[in-house]
């Protein structure tokens, strides 16, 4: 039997699996027109796809420990420690790592939408399911979709940036 939200967290597996490629299409698609890709470019694409990629682990988690067999209890608490501490180790170092291909740090509605409430949003996930509290599996997929959204958010302002820059044909 499927724990509960199965049939939400695969859908939202197959969400972040198909915003992973599509993403990685609109700048093949940029490159493919001639455009020169920067070092600012290919950040960009492989950030997005490895973060789509972790929340996809984060979505197929909670299934794949329920065929274990363990507690519903102990499904999320372990789902919430394992993904929720990998992604805060990602985003907590998306600046930094940012800074060193760009030059620059990301801009403030980055920092705020996809940064800290996703930090944030983190933090209080893994408290609260192993705190114990009622509806643990509801506040680890709300978190999960809501560091999805973020990362939508943050790759629409990212091609942005990667639109407005100029063409260098090499």
């Amino acid at each position: 039997m499927d724990s509960p939200g199965a049939t939400y967290l695969y859908a939202l597996a197959t969400l972040t699996v198909t915003f992973a490629g599509f993403s990685a299409l609109l700048l093949m698609i940029r490159q493919a027109a001639g455009a020169h890709l920067s070092p600012l470019d290919r950040f960009l694409t492989r950030t997005v796809i490895g973060h789509a990629m972790v929340l996809t682990a984060g979505a197929l988690l909670p299934p794949l420990l329920q065929l274990y067999a363990l507690p519903e209890a102990w499904v999320w608490k372990i789902s919430a420690l394992v993904f929720g501490l990998v992604y805060l180790a990602i985003l907590a170092t998306f600046s930094r790592r940012r800074v060193a291909v760009a030059g620059r740090p990301p801009p403030p509605l980055i920092r705020a939408f996809f940064i800290w409430l996703g930090v944030a949003s983190l933090i209080a996930m893994i408290a609260y399911v192993l705190a114990g509290f009622a509806h643990g599996g509801a506040v680890y997929i709300s978190v999960l979709s809501l560091n999805f959204f973020s990362l939508a958010l943050a790759f629409i302002v990212a091609l942005e940036v990667i639109l407005s820059q100029p063409v260098d044909r090499k």
